[in-house]
């Protein structure tokens, strides 16, 4: 029989966040893989995973999450951590990847996914989706993402601030992720849409040291990597004004 990789998100932090076929998929895999920096802490997943499965199960394996500018370092440990999960799919049927938010959305799994595929013929890939920040940071804030016929953008701000100010330029709802070190450009691009006087950022959701404030208290410090905004879109005429 095929050896099978599942991706199952497991949300932005809190573990009650964790869906139930998410539990079922870590519970029935034999091993956990989580990703993990070269500084060796643990990780957003690998905290939450533990809620759901004995220490002993989970194998942390190592990532260049933080890499940006040294390509070939990045790839060497792209290659690396697949040839890892490459191995263990040769020593276990079912190997479970634990990844913060969805699996599909900005997520590691994707990059890992590819490089298993060619490295193990004939494995299975399957992800179980997940609760993502901007859904969490909705339901903690009160902010609607979106309403009636209204889009919804989502930005990495990694891509650049140009890319978030032609969003915020556009009709719908603007949802940024990873803006922390570049938040006082984030703010500056809020400011020159007139989008900044709803728009509400969250850190840490669902942790000991959450963070969720207004956008227009930003002040240029930089914040949490992971910190997620959202901007919504400019509503009027009432209830249902947007159907």
């Amino acid at each position: 029989m095929s050896s099978r990789l599942v991706g199952v998100g497991v949300g932005p932090g809190d573990p009650e966040l964790v869906t139930v076929k998410g539990v079922n998929a870590l519970r029935a895999a034999e091993v956990v893989v989580v990703p993990v920096m070269d500084s060796g802490e643990q990780g957003r997943a690998e905290a939450t995973v533990v809620h759901y499965v004995p220490q002993d199960k989970v194998v942390r394996v190592v990532f260049a999450l933080n890499e940006r500018t040294d390509r070939a370092r990045r790839e060497a440990a792209w290659d690396a951590a697949g040839e890892r999960v490459a191995e263990l799919l040769r020593r276990h049927s079912r190997v479970a990847f634990a990844t913060i938010g969805d699996p599909n959305v900005y997520s590691t799994f994707t990059y890992l996914a590819q490089t298993v595929a060619q490295a193990v013929p004939g494995v299975v890939i399957e992800t179980v989706p997940g609760i993502t920040a901007m859904q969490d940071l909705a339901a903690r804030s009160g902010a609607v993402l979106t309403e009636g016929t209204e889009p919804l953008t989502l930005v990495p701000v990694t891509a650049g601030s140009a890319v978030l100010k032609d969003a915020l330029a556009g009709p719908g709802t603007v949802v940024a992720y990873k803006f922390g070190r570049q938040a006082a450009e984030v703010a500056e691009a809020l400011r020159e849409t007139g989008r900044i006087q709803d728009a509400v950022w969250g850190s840490a959701l669902g942790l000991a040291q959450e963070s969720i404030r207004p956008a227009g208290e930003l002040d240029g410090e930089p914040l949490p990597y992971l910190s997620t905004l959202i901007a919504p879109a400019r509503r009027g005429g009432g209830r249902g004004g947007k159907l």
